[in-house]
């Protein structure tokens, strides 16, 4: 069996399991089980697959064939720059979010302290404090497994700039911020069910569900954040494409000013930002 075969036989089984991205996906665990690198592949495409490859690459187009997502089988996401690692308990950092991180980087002063709510693999905040002037943060989520998650991510790529601790929202928060950001759950829950099977059958519902209508949490979050802001601080949150125009009068009515809807690269609404 060679690897370019291998590579092929990977892409059919995929197909045959409805696999949107099949190509790309069988690439990816290919390359990830050999360590290949696609310029290495176009050399030595002809070149026999070892055995025990063999059968790991088997075992990964078989989960991936049954809809777990790719990145819970490599065990890692790439994220504005940098790669977290991930599995069931925290969603899959996506592109969309990098949208969040860019424009907090465009108001965060020097020497910030920033709060992130709801921060799963904690993608967000260390993202910030690697990427921004002598950051530093804290992240809070309800969930233990997520926490876990974060802090190992936390200790790999951030060392000590960044805390996680335990908390719903605000409650164990303490503390004032020049900047508070969060993707919070904003899918209503009866659409969840219509999402594909590895957002809905696979990654954490506490991370998804929005409740009814969607807007729980951005309630919550406008409500108590100018309480830990300082004079001039920043809330920037993720939204649902369809949810600009009441995340923003939730801003406006807790007093934020300058309160802007910002797309992302498809030109969705995705970020609501303003400041106290």
């Amino acid at each position: 069996m060679t690897l370019k075969q291998a590579l092929d036989e990977g892409v059919l089984l995929l197909e045959s399991n409805n696999i949107g991205d099949a190509k790309i996906d069988a690439w990816y665990l290919l390359s990830f089980i050999t360590g290949i690198t696609r310029a290495d592949y176009f050399l030595r495409q002809n070149d026999a697959i070892d055995e025990e490859s063999y059968a790991r690459y088997q075992e990964a187009l078989s989960r991936r064939g049954s809809h777990i997502p790719l990145q819970h089988i490599t065990g890692e996401q790439d994220f504005m720059g940098l790669t977290f690692r991930v599995n069931e308990h925290v969603l899959i950092p996506r592109q969309d979010t990098e949208t969040l991180v860019e424009q907090a980087l465009k108001v965060i002063p020097e020497k910030s302290r920033i709060l992130d709510l709801c921060t799963g693999s904690g993608c967000v905040i260390i993202s910030l404090v690697v990427l921004g002037k002598e950051l530093t943060g804290v992240g809070v989520d309800i969930s233990d497994e997520a926490l876990a998650v974060a802090k190992d991510n936390g200790a790999r790529l951030a060392g000590d700039r960044v805390e996680f601790i335990h908390s719903d929202l605000f409650s164990s928060v303490a503390g004032k911020y020049n900047c508070i950001v969060s993707n919070p759950p904003y899918i209503p829950s009866q659409v969840i069910e219509e999402l594909e099977p590895e957002v809905k059958d696979h990654e954490p519902r506490l991370a998804l569900d929005g409740t009814e209508d969607g807007l729980l949490f951005y309630r919550k979050i406008t409500e108590k954040s100018p309480d830990y802001l300082n004079e001039g601080g920043w809330l920037l949150v993720e939204i649902g494409y369809d949810q600009g125009e009441s995340v923003s009068q939730l801003f406006i009515d807790n007093g934020f000013k300058e309160v802007e809807v910002i797309k992302d690269l498809a030109g969705n609404d995705r970020v609501v930002k303003g400041h106290l």
